[in-house]
C-alpha cells in the first residue's frame, strides 16, 4: 500500500547511473543549483569520471532523496 502523504515517483530508469541532467530534470532543478548543493555537500553524491563527466549511482540517489523526507507535523 502506497502512503498517500509522499508524493509519487516515476518508474526507475534501467542505467544504474545518472547524469547531472538526468538528476535536473527528475528533481526539477537548474543545473546551477546542482552545483551549488554539490559545491555545499547537500547534493546527491556523486563520481568524477576520468574525463570530468559526473556520475550519480542510483541507488545513492534513491537513498538521498529518502534521506530528504520528512514526517508531517
Amino acid at each position: 500500500m502506497t502512503d498517500p502523504a509522499r508524493p509519487q515517483r516515476k518508474a526507475p530508469r534501467p542505467n544504474r547511473h545518472l547524469t547531472i541532467a538526468e538528476v535536473c530534470d527528475d528533481l526539477g532543478i537548474s543545473r546551477s543549483t546542482f552545483y551549488d548543493w554539490r559545491a555545499k555537500r547537500k547534493g546527491p553524491p556523486a563520481r568524477k569520471l576520468p574525463n570530468g563527466e559526473i556520475r550519480i549511482e542510483r541507488r545513492d540517489y534513491e537513498t538521498w532523496l529518502e534521506s530528504l523526507y520528512e514526517e508531517a507535523a
